[in-house]
């Protein structure tokens, strides 16, 4: 039995001809540059017929379009079809019709890598397709990447040193300064809002409750946005504010004017070293209980928030006015824990959150309140507030809890939550305006 040859496969390679000349001088003539680059192209893909090439034959030209930028019509066409998978090897006359910067033959070379796409120039003996043209190709890349290095290190020491002269080096001026001449220049009607900002939160050390009398007064950034307990975090930080320029880290005399002086500064941040925890802590207990006002017994006598300490424990109560005249057995229901009946309301407002018919039959009954709001905007709004609840400020969960809730009735057999009819759509528009903020 003879033995049979196999014939080798050779898998089609699908080559595009890119051709680009910098000027529109002699393109109006019948045989112009690109059409000689495309003939020489073309020949050289024939010759490589036995390789599996191939021609594809959409043409991607620039006609009058200077190498020196990626934005020309028929690269990002080639490109385009690179990435949809349509070509295979990119064929030009000479290397600088692709490009004639080496930072974007860089990221021309990325996109092919990407696509598995390889690339010749004719005229040059240029080939990836070979080991001697990727070689070339990694040396040519190499100082591409050194050039790069190089600019950026120039650029990096260039800004480090006009930090440290104390020198604007753009972006955007922190809230109170304004730009000109690239400098920084105080602003007088944006720094008062700067100094009320700092003297405020040396008063009530929240940034949760001062991010609510910013928006109260109307504040907001240079470019119209809210300013919430973050944006304040970072301007109580920013040492612009007391004249320095910083760099990595480091804080240099700055060229501009301060808006803060030194010892409102040191007493801000005396606050803010301390513990979130133990500010936290001390905002809570200058809340006021959060069904306090609210909470109801069988006889519809009103229940009074009380408290006693044991050792270092604080154990919170609902005490019955009955109980408070009249005795011990007085009421059914003479005192509850705060935590326990607290716990239970905040569970089923959150239950209310998450049940979209809930959130429509009390949208719909509080709808001439809702200044416009829809249906859809409430639900949206009061889901995202679920996940939230956690993060809120005690003082902030109080507030709600005043918002929602008319009256919390408790009996033997438990108690029955009732809303408010405009509770809802009132702190939907709250929800959808930004107006309710987490503690830290």
């Amino acid at each position: 039995m003879s033995d049979k040859t196999v014939p080798k496969v050779i898998p089609k390679r699908r080559c595009a001809v890119y051709t680009r000349k910098s000027s529109e001088e002699g393109l109006e003539q019948e045989f112009n540059s690109l059409h000689a680059q495309r003939e020489a192209c073309e020949a050289y893909i024939a010759s490589q017929r036995s390789e599996g090439w191939v021609l594809v034959r959409d043409q991607y030209d620039d006609g009058g379009i200077s190498g020196g930028t990626l934005e020309r019509p028929g690269l990002q066409r080639l490109l385009e079809d690179i990435e949809d998978g349509l070509v295979d090897v990119v064929v030009v006359y000479k290397i600088d019709r692709l490009s004639r910067s080496l930072a974007d033959f860089a990221k021309l070379v990325e996109v092919f890598d990407r696509n598995g796409v390889t690339f010749v120039s004719v005229t040059q003996s240029f080939n990836t397709t070979t080991s001697m043209g990727r070689l070339t190709l990694n040396i040519l890349l190499s100082f591409a990447q050194f050039e790069r290095e190089v600019t950026a290190e120039r650029i990096r020491d260039k800004v480090a040193a006009s930090r440290k002269k104390g020198m604007w080096m753009g972006g955007v001026p922190p809230f109170g300064y304004r730009v000109e001449s690239r400098k920084l220049l105080v602003d007088e009607n944006t720094a008062a809002h700067v100094r009320w900002i700092f003297a405020r939160f040396l008063e009530i050390g929240s940034c949760t409750e001062l991010a609510r009398e910013v928006g109260t007064r109307g504040i907001r950034t240079p470019r119209g946005n809210l300013i919430d307990k973050k944006y304040l975090y970072r301007m109580l930080n920013n040492r612009a504010y007391i004249g320095e320029a910083v760099h990595k880290g480091e804080s240099y005399p700055g060229e501009h004017d301060a808006i803060i002086d030194r010892e409102t500064w040191e007493k801000v941040h005396a606050i803010l070293q301390e513990s979130p925890r133990k500010r936290a802590a001390r905002t809570r207990a200058e809340t006021p209980a959060l069904l306090k006002g609210l909470l109801f017994g069988p006889d519809g006598a009103a229940f009074s928030p009380t408290h006693t300490r044991k050792g270092d424990r604080l154990y919170r109560y609902y005490v019955s006015q009955t109980v408070l005249k009249h005795g011990a057995g007085s009421c059914p229901v003479g005192r509850v824990p705060a935590g326990e009946i607290e716990a239970a309301v905040i569970d089923q407002l959150r239950a209310v959150f998450r049940q979209p018919e809930i959130v429509a039959g009390t949208w719909k009954a509080g709808r001439p309140h809702a200044d416009g709001i829809t249906e859809a905007g409430a639900r949206s709004a009061l889901q995202q507030l679920d996940p939230l609840w956690d993060e809120l400020f005690p003082a902030e969960q109080a507030r709600i809890a005043a918002l929602l809730v008319e009256r919390v009735d408790i009996g033997t057999e438990g108690l029955n939550v009732r809303l408010r009819i405009d509770g809802l759509s009132g702190l939907a528009c709250e929800m959808l305006a930004g107006g309710v903020e987490t503690a830290a």
